[in-house]
């Protein structure tokens, strides 16, 4: 997040677009409500009609796979009307003339075909956006998880820019981690184009300064994403492979495809809490602490970092996942030896500019945000206050481009995927906790009471849906809070696995998978 998630509260419009925010992050969904109280313009565009819509003071209902239609569309109308900010443009932006000529194709009218949304809508949450004094940003993964999704976020980053809603409190661009340390895991380097602090492998003076510290030789190659890596167990040039607190088999798109690829590895590592599908593919697993038996840090979606604490010790042979890697690297010949996880995060300050000031002993209460470059720095609440960490902000000129997998004839309907209240990913946790799994015990497919009918399907009957990789049986919940023409499936059952349908085709920048749409069919079960 570019700014901290108390400020929301403090904003006088909200736009939240890709996000369940309540079903998935009701602690966030808290400030929106307080915003809401304060009078704040609550704007929300999602193609599910989500709880937080009976609050808001503009629903906008876009197609699957149009958010950058309807924001160019959003922007169009902000030029038009002058709601832009000339001084913000001109001081600390570049690009502009670029994006200006792409949106004149996007007018409210020619917005509304592609989108759905009628223009009034179009302009209305235009106007409330652009003309209140601080307007935020609140989005999730039903803006990532496209193969537009880079196209996606650069889009909003436009927005915001074009606003001059950022780099102020209770402004700014703010996703939504999925899952509660995703974003430390990112800032320790958990992709494969970066060392810890997002310091590119591909920089001479970065190689140097981990190689010299590791006392190892780095490669300067880019790792493999997902995908990727799914592609080299298929061709044969990745031989292993070692899964730690991953559930691919059920977390990642075309089910039959994941286990296929897992199956060809000549070693699997699993390193898990639970016997998860993922870990019965394994060759060996490895049983790691979880949360409330190791001690650690958690980086959070405000980029907060706080300790975690061991309350318990790890049940049988399970132990902290830092010491299982210390020892696997040890007996690789590479001595990875700490007295502590504290003394982890010492190296890690050294190392990392961002974390440059964090401590064990500074993280007492409620933690401190990154970048916090050093020990007399409190952190920082928002970003970008008197510059981009760029210099200057980039505007991108983005066109609209088709999801994917559109509907034709034999699979006329759309998918989409997501997340219900009482379920945690693939619910390898939350299945496991009597009281969680006594709420929503059993998958559902939601259905619009317009298709049910000409289905002749009814509330709880069971249906079968297929995709052009695989088809599944599941129950129908019959409701409005979809829109004719398309369904909805959780991904947390693995029963009815959302992702035994889902399309494997991923944005090309950063390889996200369109687990948000795809073409399906959907006939009553035999």
């Amino acid at each position: 997040m570019t700014n901290s998630i108390e400020e929301i509260q403090d904003a006088e419009c909200v736009f939240v677009i890709g996000s369940n925010t309540t079903s998935s992050h009701p602690l966030v969904a808290t400030r929106i409500f307080r915003a809401k109280q304060k009078g704040a313009k609550l704007v929300i565009a999602d193609p599910r009609r989500i709880q937080l819509v009976s609050e808001a003071d503009l629903y906008m209902r876009q197609k699957l796979g149009t958010d950058v239609a309807l924001l160019n569309g959003m922007m169009y109308v902000i030029l038009e009307k002058n709601w832009h900010n000339p001084s913000f443009i001109e001081e600390r932006t570049e690009g502009f003339d670029a994006l200006k000529e792409v949106l004149e194709e996007y007018t409210p009218e020619k917005t509304a075909e592609i989108t759905g949304v009628p223009a009034e809508d179009i302009i209305k949450a235009a106007e409330y956006y652009a003309t209140a004094q601080t307007a935020t940003i609140v989005y999730c993964m039903g803006i990532t998880q496209h193969v537009t999704g880079v196209d996606n976020v650069k889009s909003l980053a436009n927005l915001a820019m074009l606003t001059g809603q950022i780099g102020r409190e209770s402004t700014g661009v703010n996703p939504l981690r999925g899952q509660n340390n995703v974003q430390g895991a990112c800032d320790m380097g958990g992709l494969p184009n970066v060392y810890p602090g997002y310091q590119p492998v591909t920089a001479i003076d970065t190689q140097k300064k981990f190689s010299d510290a590791w006392g190892a030789k780095l490669s300067d190659q880019l790792g493999r994403t997902i995908p990727e890596m799914l592609e080299g167990l298929d061709d044969g040039s990745v031989k292993a492979m070692f899964i730690m607190g991953e559930n691919p088999v059920q977390s990642d798109p075309d089910m039959a495809h994941v286990k296929k690829s897992l199956s060809k590895a000549e070693l699997l590592v699993v390193q898990d809490i639970f016997m998860t599908p993922t870990a019965q593919l394994a060759h060996v697993v490895l049983p790691g602490g979880c949360y409330a038996e190791k001690d650690g840090t958690f980086s959070n979606t405000e980029r907060r970092v706080t300790r975690v604490r061991k309350a318990v010790d790890p049940p049988g042979d399970a132990r902290a996942d830092w010491e299982i890697i210390c020892d696997i690297s040890s007996r690789f010949g590479y001595e990875m030896k700490y007295e502590s996880p504290a003394a982890v995060m010492d190296e890690i300050a050294s190392l990392t500019p961002s974390y440059g000031g964090i401590s064990y002993d500074r993280l007492e209460g409620e933690g401190i945000q990154w970048p916090c470059p050093d020990k007399d720095h409190p952190g920082t609440k928002f970003l970008h206050k008197d510059a981009f960490a760029r210099g200057k902000g980039l505007f991108h000129a983005i066109t609209y481009q088709p999801p994917d997998e559109v509907v034709d004839e034999e699979y006329p309907f759309w998918l989409t995927t997501g997340r219900v209240f009482a379920h945690y990913h693939t619910a390898t946790m939350t299945r496991n906790c009597p009281r969680l799994d006594a709420e929503i015990r059993e998958g559902f497919l939601e259905l619009n009471p317009e298709d049910a009918n000409n289905l002749g399907v009814s509330d709880g009957d069971m249906v079968t849906v297929s995709s052009r990789r695989g088809t599944l049986n599941v129950k129908t919940t019959v409701t409005d809070r979809v829109d004719a023409g398309v369904l909805f499936l959780p991904f947390h059952f693995l029963e009815s696995n959302a992702n035994v349908l889902t399309n494997p085709a991923f944005d090309p920048i950063a390889k996200i998978p369109e687990f948000k749409v795809c073409a399906a069919k959907l006939e009553k079960a035999a």
